[in-house]
């Protein structure tokens, strides 16, 4: 038997210790507050490897081998810098399977004095990290993650007493509180605060002109985790031999580096478009070292204004990209965190459909749909405004519960972490983060839209099978697009609650203008689609 390119074992660390400081999958941050005060002969930190966090639902193989090879390199670089690491593979012998079960284990081999760790990412494991010190006996601190530019606190008190939490205005006054494209007046540098007008360029009939994406070659301890998440987790969707994605600091900054010379100035006017077979386009593809913290988004944002004041960057490209980090990022975990446990359950518009099959194998003649899951598949990501406005969008007008789209996100996508993407999901997606007494708290609309929308933002609609004019029926061009079937279906099963709604007026009158005719041959359409598609029945009553 071949022996293991990584190599540490819990054994390796002997106790007692005076601070054990345990450390996620997500937070692989040398400078967070869990271990930056550490000593590094009487203190240890516990890492650890469990298949209750792979199992927890469907998860993309890739997604669960980048955890774990970014973990075992982050354990690696942690060691060589002095700490004693308690590290659990996943296949070693007495593994618990669960990240409770490893630190109580912990806690009994290496007796501290105290347990700390940084406030984890989603509710489930905040829960159990507050039962700790119950379990163990062990005096547990969770910290706060300082990670973000701003405090779960400073979110709290922008929050308190508005009627509505608009993202826009949170933005504006993070950028003021970090001074950030600020002219000498304090007013936003250019004179405007946002610039998502100028950042909606289509590639015309050419297509786009965007340089080769930087992608980084497995070294030996990612092929070991690559042969085990095969063999160990061989059912899981998504495919793994694609798998290039940075997993360590020095690459992440790497990746950093290439965007802002190579992507940034293009990043701005093509941001929401899209193009048959160009995954990477003109983006960052930094959201999965971000959400490992492999990055810091202080980072991301001093590499972009040291462009813009080189004049390497225009100031739409770079205000756009760091409006997505101190903006639209920590908007969402301050809504996560202040929303509840409850938040991932809501389902505002009350649809009960099911997640059709070919989410999870990408076999579907519409291209659109082809186009926007295949990278899902092969690289467990891609960028916003195909998960927004196609597979978001394809399930929010077919019915889908927003539960069972939020669980695809959830697995598939390799830079999910619950506090990202449940808001982006529940919230944004699918407008089902209302309640009974209270309007939906992330978008002020729903992000609905035809196939008119695709066809303007890309060409998937070119060489379709189906019609991206038709509602109904067919036409010499074919069937008409699912998309414009559920739209209207979807507008004409909401009229009564989008009426209400002054960003729908305008799209609700064409609804009421409809005939009676056209209605319900929309609605029969739609529940023959929903049919033939496996959605099912989406009405509870």
């Amino acid at each position: 038997m071949s022996k293991a390119v990584f190599d540490m074992k819990p054994s390796d660390v002997r106790g007692p210790v005076r601070t054990l400081a345990v450390v996620l999958g997500d937070q692989l941050d040398a400078d967070s507050a869990a271990i930056r005060e550490l000593d590094s002969e009487h203190d240890a930190i516990v890492m650890m490897e469990v298949d209750e966090e792979a199992e927890l639902g469907p998860s993309h193989r890739q997604r669960t081998a980048i955890f774990f090879s970014a973990m075992r390199h982050f354990a690696i670089e942690l060691r060589d810098k002095g700490y004693r690491v308690r590290y659990t593979p996943v296949n070693q012998r007495g593994n618990t399977h669960s990240i409770t079960g490893e630190v109580e284990r912990a806690a009994k081999a290496l007796k501290p004095d105290r347990i700390v760790v940084v406030q984890p990412g989603d509710w489930r494991l905040m829960k159990e990290a507050e039962g700790w010190e119950a379990l163990t006996g062990v005096e547990t601190e969770i910290l706060d993650d300082d990670h973000f530019t701003c405090s779960l606190e400073e979110f709290d008190d922008w929050a308190e007493g508005r009627k509505n939490l608009t993202m826009e205005y949170f933005y504006r006054e993070r950028r003021r509180a970090l001074g950030i494209l600020l002219d000498d007046d304090q007013k936003p540098e250019g004179g405007q605060w946002n610039y998502d007008h100028e950042n909606r360029d289509t590639f015309g009939k050419d297509g786009p002109n965007a340089p080769p994406p930087m992608r980084f070659r497995a070294d030996d301890i990612t092929k070991e985790v690559v042969d085990l998440v095969n063999q160990r987790y061989g059912d899981a969707p998504g495919r793994l031999e694609t798998l290039d994605w940075p997993v360590t600091h020095a690459e992440a900054r790497r990746l950093l580096k290439d965007f802002v010379k190579n992507r940034l100035r293009d990043f701005g006017p093509f941001e929401d478009a899209m193009w048959t077979g160009q995954y990477w386009l003109f983006h960052s593809h930094l959201s999965v070292a971000l959400n490992l913290k492999l990055l810091n988004p202080r980072e991301c944002i001093e590499e972009a204004l040291k462009a813009f004041e080189d004049s390497k960057a225009p100031i739409n490209s770079v205000e756009g990209f760091i409006r997505q980090l101190i903006g639209w990022r920590e908007y969402i975990r301050g809504v996560y965190w202040r929303e509840g446990p409850d938040y991932r359950d809501r389902n505002f518009l009350d649809q009960h459909g099911d997640l059709p099959e070919f989410y999870w194998t990408g076999d579907t003649d519409m291209r659109c749909m082809k186009e926007c899951i295949d990278p899902v598949l092969d690289h467990a990501w891609n960028h916003h405004i195909p998960r927004l406005m196609v597979t978001g969008n394809f399930a929010l007008i077919a019915g889908v519960h927003p539960r069972k789209i939020g669980d695809w996100y959830y697995g598939m996508y390799a830079d999910a972490i619950d506090w990202v993407t449940t808001p982006n999901t529940i919230g944004m997606a699918m407008y089902a983060d209302g309640t009974e007494d209270r309007e939906p708290v992330v978008a002020t609309k729903p992000y609905s839209a035809s196939a008119n929308y695709i066809g303007k933002m890309s060409n998937f609609c070119k060489r379709c099978v189906y019609d991206p004019k038709a509602r109904t029926g067919e036409t010499d061009k074919g069937k008409a697009c699912p998309f414009n079937t559920f739209y209207w279906d979807f507008l004409i099963r909401n009229e009564d609650r989008f009426a209400k709604n002054n960003r729908m007026s305008m799209i609700m009158k064409n609804v009421k203008k409809m005939k009676t005719e056209e209605k319900v041959s929309i609605r029969v359409s739609a529940t023959s689609l929903r049919k033939t598609m496996g959605i099912g029945e989406i009405d509870p009553n």
